[in-house]
């Protein structure tokens, strides 16, 4: 069978519901006599919902696409969150029905059977696929016009990635005489198109040659080839870059930030008041002042230490901690924080280890100068230091600086000493503070949150 984008959608999408009805039955069996299950045959209404909830909430969360270069473990994460909606949805319409029949064992079978069968089906067909590929099957034969590096640097991605399905047969280009990977010049499109059974082209010219991309368009429309443009500022594009219009004007916006949207301004900052009020009534009446007394009698000074830092769109805002190292006199020359900094108290490492001197900051999650979650805020000297490394440091100032964030709970948290290391250390954080602005989604804040608490338990989760 030939695995094309548009057939292994809807084969994938059959062998779900299948899955959905195998799962739903042996959960059925298992949780009660088949007896029972036979006299209110109505029951089969549930898996015809759960199939059609399916259908859409996999189109509405992308899980059909980019099968062929999507990874495992990204996989299960979108498999996880329909399994959600399945169990939800299952519990709504027993109670809804007011139906005894099926308990709490039945949605935890039919929750673990559908995770695993739907697991198995994608290694299963992602195994087929690749075999399939290096049989030669199902490869589309691709040319690639323009040999500079944007064009040899997409034929190496095309040539490391077997699941994508493409062969490049070569390169078309002006500049450079045929020879070895050259085919010949974009005036022989047409003749090396037929020679080769090209099926697609992609144009990848440096500085938008219209002449060139109008003659390669003319052929490949006359041979209804397919053809594809890498725009030469696409260096300048992050991943998640969109397209769309103003007016009736095409345009690409460079970088999605998905907080951008009001409504999910408003799901994100009601989340944040709502825990940072609880935490402070929580904390605030009882555990504060225990801190506050064994602070005074550990370390006597200044119980808080508070800070200007930087905020949302570049803006400075004050930053309350409980103070974890010795007080630091007005001409003490800056130094950044490592992990066994001798000026860290005995008291402060504790604090630090539990995270226990960030909790303060709930009250600026309250007051809105931060979130929950987001890139950690940089105290200013921190900010001017990091400017020299990273030119482009503001973009992870588009949203609220965060108690705990993307780039914390992969453990990159405070600097080291090596200066070379550091700058790599800062750079990667960097990347991920970058990463979580473009990729932001309410659940990806409730992941933060749980793996900062399990971080925590680890004994692993200091802060900056």
């Amino acid at each position: 069978m030939i695995f094309g984008k548009n057939n292994l959608k809807v084969l994938r999408t059959a062998a779900d519901i299948i899955l959905i009805f195998f799962s739903f039955a042996v959960a059925a069996l298992l949780a009660q006599p088949s007896q029972v299950l036979v006299e209110r045959l109505y029951m089969f209404l549930l898996p015809v919902i759960l199939s059609g909830l399916w259908y859409f909430s996999a189109n509405a969360t992308g899980f059909y696409e980019d099968f062929n270069s999507r990874y495992f473990p990204y996989q299960i994460v979108y498999i996880l969150k329909n399994i959600v909606l399945q169990a939800g949805a299952a519990i709504s319409f027993i109670f809804l029905i007011k139906e005894d029949l099926y308990t709490r064992n039945f949605l935890i079978y039919y929750s673990a059977l559908l995770t695993v069968s739907v697991s198995a089906e994608f290694l299963y067909l992602r195994h087929a696929i690749r075999r399939q590929k290096r049989k030669g099957v199902n490869f589309r034969n691709l040319i690639i016009a323009g040999a500079g590096e944007v064009g040899r640097d997409f034929r190496l991605m095309i040539e490391k990635d077997i699941s994508l399905g493409y062969s490049v047969a070569g390169f078309l280009d002006n500049a450079q005489p045929a020879g070895q990977d050259i085919l010949g010049n974009i005036d022989n499109l047409e003749e090396i198109a037929k020679s080769n059974e090209i099926d697609e082209v992609v144009i990848a010219l440096p500085g938008g040659n219209m002449s060139d991309i109008e003659k390669i368009m003319r052929v490949c429309n006359k041979l209804a080839i397919r053809t594809y443009i890498i725009p030469d500022y696409f260096k300048f594009l992050s991943r998640k870059f969109q397209v769309g219009l103003i007016g009736s004007f095409p345009i690409i916006t460079v970088r999605n930030e998905p907080l951008q949207e009001i409504h999910w301004q408003f799901i994100k900052r009601t989340f944040d008041i709502t825990v940072s009020f609880v935490g402070l009534i929580l904390f605030a009446s009882w555990f504060f002042p225990l801190i506050i007394l064994l602070q005074k009698i550990l370390s006597p000074g200044p119980v808080f230490y508070i800070q200007d830092r930087i905020g949302m769109n570049n803006k400075t805002f004050r930053c309350y901690k409980f103070r974890s190292m010795i007080p630091a006199g007005a001409d003490k020359e800056f130094k950044a924080t490592s992990t066994d900094d001798p000026r860290i108290t005995r008291f402060g490492k504790f604090m630090r280890k539990a995270n226990i001197d960030e909790l303060p900051q709930l009250l600026n999650v309250l007051l809105g100068d931060m979130s929950l979650v987001g890139p950690r805020p940089h105290a200013l000297n921190y900010n001017k230091k990091y400017e020299e490394y990273i030119e482009a440091l503001r973009l992870r100032n588009l949203v609220k600086p965060g108690i705990t964030g993307w780039a914390q709970v992969h453990g990159l948290r405070g600097d080291v000493e090596d200066e070379e290391q550091n700058k790599a250390r800062i750079q990667k954080r960097f990347d991920y503070d970058v990463w979580y602005v473009e990729n932001w989604t309410f659940g990806l804040d409730l992941q933060i949150i749980f793996l900062t608490f399990w971080e925590i338990l680890k004994g692993k989760a200091q802060g900056v």
